[in-house]
């Protein structure tokens, strides 16, 4: 047998010897990678004593077997943590309270000269938020009849609505409401002087303006 020859059994030898000490085991036993299964995609080839596994040429630590190569196991890359939500505007609300008779004379629901100056400050402040809504509530004294107050009350919020409008202000965003001399906020006054009576009474008289929004800012 020349050299050639010789050489050629001994390969031939090395790969009969490698095929019969060769074992396959369930690739369920495995953490299935393409690179450590078999042809069919059902075993794993190891060695005779479970040992070490037979890699192909494709092997690379990234594609690393459980089993096979223990610490080289490809971790998956943690996901980036998800952004923080950008936090939402905070909407405030402020109620500021104007007396009647700073707005309008007594008894009537036509805005005086210095109660539109009240209501420019207040449109001006409006015009920076971002509006949600406006409400004007009306308020009356105790003095005359629950029907009567009633409509004189919620005349003077929405005279003060009408005036919110002309200055820009969304009239759909304005609500109003009149409830005449329900919630009085004074006490005690009882006078039977009809004029000290009145003056007693005036804080009950009043319209609230409450506006709800976000800052511009």
């Amino acid at each position: 047998m020349n050299k050639l020859s010789k050489l050629a059994f001994i390969a031939a030898t090395a790969v009969m010897a490698a095929s019969a000490s060769a074992q396959s085991v369930p690739a369920s036993r495995q953490q299935t990678n393409d690179n450590w299964v078999n042809g069919t995609g059902e075993y794993v080839w190891m060695n005779g004593t479970n040992e070490l596994c037979w890699r192909d040429a494709f092997w690379t630590p990234a594609t690393a077997n459980a089993k096979c190569d223990g610490a080289l196991v490809a971790q998956a890359p943690t996901p980036p943590a998800p952004a923080a939500p950008a936090a939402a505007p905070a909407i405030t609300s402020q109620k500021i309270t104007y007396q009647a008779d700073t707005l309008f004379d007594f008894d009537k629901a036509v805005l005086k000269p210095a109660g539109k100056e009240k209501l420019d400050d207040l449109a001006a402040k409006i015009q920076g938020v971002n509006l949600e809504v406006v409400v004007a509530t009306g308020y009356t004294d105790r003095i005359g009849s629950d029907k009567y107050n009633d409509r004189l009350s919620l005349r003077r919020a929405q005279a003060v609505k009408a005036y919110l409008v002309s200055k820009g202000i969304e009239a759909n965003r304005i609500y109003t409401e009149g409830k005449g001399k329900r919630n009085p906020v004074t006490t005690g006054c009882n006078q039977k002087n009809h004029k000290q009576l009145i003056s007693c009474l005036a804080p009950d008289r009043r319209v609230e303006v409450e506006v709800v929004g976000t800052s511009k800012q």
